[in-house]
């Protein structure tokens, strides 16, 4: 039995995982605001240090974790999101794909995007 889109429940470690990144940029943009504040005595000059690393730092652990490829049960949600998703458009009318067809598949093939109007001669 699969669950329906409405009925997923993320796990704790899903929900606690932006906390996780925005702790992480914390601890470090505090780090970093402290070093420069012992060594400079400017509390100008730490404040802008901290926040830019905060910034810099929490940008870099999102795109790092863009990067990383999902597990098998990501990957498995994934294809159910996509099934799904197929099926209401489907079901909506819209007649003008077949399901299972080559377009079905998600690709980017030679029959997607824009097409070049033909030459004039």
């Amino acid at each position: 039995m699969t669950q329906g889109p409405g009925d997923y429940k993320p796990s704790r470690r899903d929900m606690l995982r932006p906390v996780e990144y925005v702790g992480g940029s914390a601890i470090a943009a505090i780090f970093t605001g402290v070093i420069t504040l012992v060594v400079t005595r400017d509390f100008t000059l730490a404040l802008i240090a901290t926040g830019g690393v905060f910034i810099i730092v929490l940008v870099a652990l999102a795109l790092f974790a863009l990067a990383v490829k999902p597990d098998a049960s990501e990957s498995a949600e994934l294809r159910d999101d996509e099934a799904h998703r197929h099926e209401s458009t489907d079901a909506a009318g819209d007649g003008s794909r077949e399901p299972g067809g080559p377009r079905d598949a998600g690709s980017d093939g030679p029959g997607d995007g824009p097409q070049a109007p033909p030459p004039a001669h």
